[in-house]
């Protein structure tokens, strides 16, 4: 996000200058034109799961053929995200922000970035100063990720119970906790997100990350309720173990591995939380409802004014009516018949493309919807967005309503319900994280709004095309054959776990391990009344134990990640940032922002550089330096 945004003040403020545009290239152009970059390079997750997915399992012909098809799909899911969440921009981020901790840490960042460029160039003395420290913040980080390659164990991963393992001391111990996945990784992109937020977040995703991959996880281990597989032939490193896998063959009810056993009390839990803090803002809800009927019924009253003489007029209890904002906002018009036509259209053509039935398409779309709050609701809080978690959750759902008497017409239906959560979660993120920017910057929502229009148009049509190309270039991808497996250059782990849930809750029996769903229950029980004691206890007096109570919701969420190292890593900025305000106030309000986003805009390069490594080669003439630069472009 910040990386469009950087490019588009560099190439069209340069533009607008030595054009005849009469408009200056301002914040406010500059936060459009990064809204419409990101929109056209959105729903590329997508692409490297559930679709790759779908020719694995033999559901699909072949790329080229089915561009269209895919192309539909990709519109559909795309447009019914935004068109679905577009009239909650002002729930999330004014009337629950606060409540649910979202800062959204990229898009802050972003804002800040765009007001510190365009400030500075006006020559403020501050946004100068404030730019040169985003920018020193975010060489270092370039610095530091480039000098890693070659000393990747000194300037990035810290593995100390590995050092304990070399050198001989408590050998079964450290070999045994390195196989859980504990280390330190000094990823700047982490440590800023953690600077930004505050530190009851950083510490509810690490605490739970301990509780699933430091107690639960080895007690499960212990007790012979799930299972690992080893990770190297190695003599000294025979007892390193793999706790993570998705496989066939550790993604079921009788040998889980802990990931797939944890995978369903985090994901469950989640939706419990998630469901428990919207219900808690009923009364802001109710009035959105109200407000919203309010303005459908008017607007329908107007289509028959044009029609007859008869006037009807709605007499709203406040002059400032929701469904139409001072700044050139959301109205119904906007988002309520595009919404119409989106489901009206997507049930007879996914029922002629793909052989789905109006009732599963519904389900589907509902899921997107219902989903997507989800997933705004952990981008907000973490910068990190669960589409591939949540995206399960859709897959089992359809896995256990559907009515497809074939294996593989269910398993169809599996994967591209869950790719229809994919997509319309990722563009729901997109427009709610550009409506944060937006936000902060003062730019008019609805020309946003129209930009994410724009840039969706554009993805519908590029990203299907990528990922032909990539697939006519790397066959390998599509098939699950074990020499073509082998040869390939990708591991893909995102698509086998994709195929594996899709083949598992298609089986006759639950794939979920009974002892696995009881605990989910419990756990997701808890949450809920923690979550009610929060907003209804810790009130008056008690208020200030709100600060006290974990988040569930990223708690949860560290259970579906093994990666603990990322909430050391938020931690650790966290800290930072926290005694950063208590020893330079003024300092950290001057510059502790500018450094956090120059920290989190190496995100995007860290990701290159990591698919810079795996040395994508297409053709003998080097046609993959092209590919690979468009591919980046769209998948950035």
């Amino acid at each position: 996000m910040q990386n469009q945004s950087v490019i588009g003040f560099a190439v069209l403020r340069q533009w607008s200058k030595s054009s005849a545009a009469k408009n200056q290239f301002g914040p406010h152009e500059n936060n459009i034109a990064q809204t419409a970059a990101t929109a056209a390079g959105g729903m590329s997750s997508v692409f490297i799961s559930a679709i790759p997915a779908l020719y694995q399992l033999g559901l699909l012909e072949t790329p080229s053929k089915d561009y269209f098809r895919i192309a539909i799909l990709t519109g559909i899911g795309g447009y019914f995200g935004l068109v679905s969440i577009a009239p909650l921009r002002k729930f999330f981020l004014v009337h629950v922000a606060r409540e649910l901790d979202l800062v959204f840490p990229s898009s802050s960042a972003t804002a800040m970035t765009i007001r510190s460029m365009h400030e500075a160039v006006e020559g403020a003395t501050i946004a100068r100063r404030k730019l040169r420290a985003m920018v020193i913040a975010f060489s270092f980080s370039l610095l530091l990720r480039v000098i890693s390659q070659y000393a990747i164990g000194v300037f990035w991963d810290w593995h100390p119970f590995t050092w304990l393992i070399t050198s001989g001391v408590l050998v079964n111990a450290a070999i045994s906790i390195e196989s859980w996945g504990w280390f330190i990784e000094w990823t700047p992109a982490f440590i800023g997100s953690g600077m930004l937020v505050n530190v009851n977040v950083s510490l509810s995703y690490l605490t739970g990350a301990v509780l699933a991959w430091g107690i639960i996880g080895p007690y499960l281990v212990s007790q012979g309720l799930a299972f690992g597989e080893h990770r190297s032939k190695s003599p000294q490193w025979t007892d390193l173990m793999s706790y993570t896998s998705l496989s066939s063959d550790f993604a079921n009810a009788d040998r889980p591995s802990p990931r797939y056993w944890l995978l369903w009390p985090g994901v469950i839990c989640m939706m419990a939380t998630s469901l428990a803090e919207l219900a808690c803002q009923w009364r802001v809800i109710w009035a959105l409802l109200r407000d919203s009927t309010r303005a459908v019924i008017a607007w329908m009253a107007g289509q028959q004014r044009r029609e007859s003489s008869y006037q009807y007029m709605i007499v709203s209890e406040s002059e400032n009516n929701n469904s139409v904002d001072a700044d050139g906002g959301i109205t119904v018009w906007m988002w309520l018949p595009s919404l119409l036509v989106v489901i009206a259209v997507s049930c007879p053509i996914l029922k002629w493309l793909y052989d789905m039935s109006v009732a599963e398409t519904m389900l589907a779309l509902f899921l997107a919807f219902i989903l997507s709050l989800l997933a705004i609701q952990a981008t907000g809080a973490t910068d990190h967005t669960p589409l591939s978690t949540l995206s399960k959750v859709s897959q089992v759902i359809l896995g256990s309503v559907n009515g497809q008497p074939a294996i593989e017409a269910s398993q169809r239906l599996n994967l591209l319900g869950g790719a229809l959560t994919n997509m319309g979660g990722d563009q729901a993120c997109d427009l709610m994280g550009d409506f944060r920017v937006g936000f902060l910057l003062g730019t008019p929502c609805r020309l946003q709004y129209i930009a994410q229009m724009i840039g969706t148009s554009m993805a519908i049509f590029v990203a299907p095309g990528i990922f032909v190309i990539f697939a006519t270039a790397y066959p390998c991808i599509l098939t699950t054959e074990v020499d073509a497996t082998q040869q390939c250059e990708f591991s893909s782990p995102s698509v086998s776990a994709w195929r594996t849930v899709a083949v598992a809750v298609t089986e006759p029996v639950l794939p979920i391990p009974p002892s696995s769903l009881t605990f989910a229950i419990g756990m997701s029980l808890f949450s809920v009344i923690m979550v009610l004691i929060r907003n209804f206890v810790s009130r008056g007096k008690w208020a200030a134990m709100r600060v006290y109570h974990p988040n569930f919701m990223i708690l949860a969420m560290a259970f579906t990640l093994p990666a603990a190292h990322y909430g050391i890593a938020m931690l650790i900025g966290s800290l930072i940032a926290t005694m950063w305000k208590r020893r330079s106030p003024s300092g950290f309000e001057e510059y502790g922002y500018a450094v956090a986003a120059g920290f989190i805009a190496d995100m995007d390069l860290q990701w290159d550089a990591q698919q810079d490594n795996a040395d994508m080669r297409i053709t003998s003439w080097k046609f993959s330096e092209y590919a690979y630069e468009l591919v980046s472009l769209i998948y950035g």
